[in-house]
């Protein structure tokens, strides 16, 4: 294998396992959960199950001995605990953390050195302790019952510990038996054990001789807490045909039991998550290598190549269309205007590939989201506290590229959230809270910005505690008033923390300011409220994208500049004389609320003395989050798909601006940091490293 087919070999592995670490995390937090009541869902078990085999069948074909011996270890301990071999405890589950830990740092090590290794004795270790102890004991609860010996000799080991799991539970076991037509007992075999799904556990699926000749039956073995009546109402199937070993009593759920009438919406979600599994353990049982989905992974090197070929045509587009104007004063004005049809067919197809290859790098960001699962669970572990997490949204679309540069200062946030924020379960009952506090992660679409939320119901922040130390620390000087939003924006500064020691958690990694700085670069911006004692948030607002962009063409003086459009809100046209002066600062009040305005000859210092004093002004007002600013130009000259291109890391130190575009008539301009210059605004620094 040449080395290109070999990088690329290993590009597509860390490309897989990265995905199947993606669910096997998100299945573990499940199983975290499960395991005070000791009930875990073997189908969320099954999946972690087969998470970790893939990763072993994967690992061995690339020859990486270490990752196939892990998985194995793991792949071993989760059968022991299907099988009831193994006791689901809260070891168990910490250990298959450590494990996926491990995993993730051998995957990661390997994607720059394929011969990278760690040291797997005390992991692997960890399992064998893992693994000791008395299973729930098994005092033969089917002797009690009538079950046909002929079904249960065909169990499989596996089927006969759900069916003891389900018995153990106090559930009623059913044998249904039916017939099905040849021609589609797959499709109503698959849609009648959906339906059992909903309200049990379906142990077992035995297919038999049908009574009819054209007809084939099958014996399935169902636990569940219904009834024979409601099962007979739930499925309402002629020639059904129930057993039922261990009666269920009829309880008032039970004689209320109503069959709802389906959700479209609802079951297409269920439906998919529920065949999900049953297709995997088919094709585990079958070896098949088939995939499961039809998605094709592309690597985002290849998006972005892609997207710059586009950006470019986009530029010559605006290059012909230029000529073609020239052309319609200067000379054939009929060839100008075939010139000018020809221009805008080119320009809808731009468009449409364009939004074609935004489409494709556009993922939810739910993607983002599952990682925060492990890392709360594994801080309030660390931490001695109980955290709920709730996530909306997460089905949000963002870049790619930026869901991997926010993963970082969100982890940040979290880690705050629940080291600094939430109180111990002592303190929180002295307050009157729950034992267990509230972290709450929340994405939404606003226009063509993404606002992802952290939300905290722990002590919040102490105003004055950040005001004391920021005067201790010499940031400010001792009589200096802050507003409270000026008080919060202390804490993104570099070196700067309220607390005297810095724990583990908080003392390592990115500060605040690093996290303000990484968001910033992404032409982002964080917000923070708080309420002392209820808890704080922090509001991160996001552009969708970062590639190809609309942008507002603006003059300052002799220069050209690009506001990106998803950052404009409205352009005015203002005179002088409506501009008034609030503590030094320049406002104009447009529809009852105060707009601050920044001259942009200033921030750049372009020479506003030797210009002429206009009595009309434009300005463009442009808003992220709740904040809103007046951009003071002279001229509007339109609006015009840019690319932008980063100005590198030599270039780094410059503030106010996010890189530069190219425009159709060759000539290159400064992109502006819509973000970063508001931000310097507000907190009062008018002149930038321009």
């Amino acid at each position: 294998m040449s080395d290109t087919s070999s990088s690329q070999a290993l590009k597509d592995f860390i490309s897989e396992t990265e995905e199947i670490i993606g669910a096997l995390n998100f299945d573990l937090v499940k199983l975290a959960d499960a395991v005070e009541t000791g009930d875990c869902d073997p189908d969320v078990l099954n999946g972690i199950f087969r998470g970790a085999h893939s990763i072993k069948g994967l690992a061995g074909m690339f020859g990486f001995d270490d990752l196939s011996a892990l998985s194995h270890a793991m792949e071993n301990l989760l059968d022991g605990l299907r099988l009831g071999k193994v006791p689901f405890t809260q070891r168990l589950v910490d250990t298959l953390f450590s494990s996926l830990d491990v995993l993730i740092q051998l995957i990661d090590g390997k994607s720059n050195d394929e011969n990278f290794t760690l040291d797997l004795g005390p992991i692997l270790a960890q399992i064998d302790q893992a693994a000791e102890g008395e299973a729930p004991s098994a005092e033969d609860p089917l002797a009690g019952l009538d079950i046909d010996p002929g079904i249960l000799n065909v169990l499989t080991e596996y089927e006969e510990h759900r069916l003891l799991e389900n018995i153990r539970k106090g559930r009623a076991v059913h044998l249904l038996r039916m017939d099905f037509d040849l021609s589609s007992f797959d499709q109503e075999l698959a849609e009648i054990t959906e339906q059992l799904k909903q309200q049990g556990e379906v142990v077992s699926t035995l297919p038999s001789a049908g009574e009819i000749g054209e007809k084939i039956a099958f014996q399935i073995l169902f636990g569940s807490d219904l009834n024979r009546a409601d099962i007979e109402l739930l499925l309402s199937r002629e020639g059904l045909d129930i057993s039922t070993y261990g009666q269920v009593e009829v309880t008032m759920e039970s004689e209320n039991f109503v069959l709802e009438e389906p959700d479209a919406a609802h079951d297409a979600v269920v439906v998919s998550a529920e065949r999900l599994p049953a297709a995997v353990e088919e094709a585990d049982g079958g070896s098949s290598m088939r995939s499961i989905s039809r998605t094709v992974r592309v690597d985002i090197d290849k998006l972005d190549l892609l997207m710059n070929i586009v950006g470019e045509l986009v530029l010559s587009k605006s290059s012909i269309s230029n000529i073609g104007d020239r052309i319609k004063v200067s000379a054939d004005k009929e060839l100008a205007t075939e010139l000018a049809k020809a221009t805008r067919i080119l320009e809808r197809r731009l468009h449409e590939l364009q939004k074609g290859v935004m489409d494709v790098r556009m993922v939810p960001v739910g993607q983002l989201f599952d990682k925060m699962t492990r890392i709360v669970r594994r801080v309030s572990n660390e931490q001695g506290k109980k955290v709920d997490l709730e996530i909306r949204g997460a089905d949000t679309e963002l870049d790619k590229l930026i869901i991997e540069d926010v993963s970082d200062p969100l982890m940040h946030i979290i880690r705050n959230a629940i080291d600094h924020g939430l109180e111990t379960p002592e303190e929180r009952r002295q307050v009157g809270k729950p034992e267990k506090g509230q972290v709450q992660l929340w994405a939404s679409q606003k226009g063509n910005h993404v606002v992802i939320e952290v939300h905290d119901d722990g002590r919040g922040i102490d105003a004055e505690g950040v005001h004391r130390k920021a005067v201790e620390k010499g940031l400010i000087t001792e009589g200096h008033n802050l507003n409270e939003e000026e008080i919060y924006d202390l804490l993104f500064m570099p070196g700067f923390s309220t607390r005297d020691e810095v724990s583990d958690l908080s003392g390592r990694g990115v500060g605040m300011d690093v996290v303000k700085n990484n968001i910033a670069a992404l032409s982002g911006m964080i917000e923070v409220k708080s309420t002392r004692g209820q808890g704080s948030s922090m509001i991160i607002t996001l552009p969708i994208t970062l590639a190809i962009i609309k942008a507002l063409i603006v003059q300052v003086g002799d220069k050209t500049y690009a506001i990106p459009i998803n950052s404009v809100l409205e352009t005015l046209m203002i005179d002088t004389d409506v501009i008034q002066t609030v503590e030094k600062r320049e406002v104009i009040e447009l529809r009852k609320s105060t707009v601050p305005l920044l001259r942009l000859d200033q921030v750049f210092d372009l020479g506003s003395e030797e210009r002429p004093d206009e009595k009309r002004l434009f300005v463009a007002v442009v808003g992220l989050a709740e904040k809103r600013m007046g951009f003071v130009v002279d001229e509007l000259l339109g609006q015009q798909d840019v690319v932008i291109k980063s100005l590198g890391k030599a270039l780094s130190f410059v503030q106010g601006i996010a890189g530069a575009a190219e425009l159709g008539n060759q000539k290159t301009i400064l992109v502006l940091d819509v973000a970063g210059l508001m931000t310097e605004a507000l907190r009062g620094e008018s002149s930038l490293n321009v």
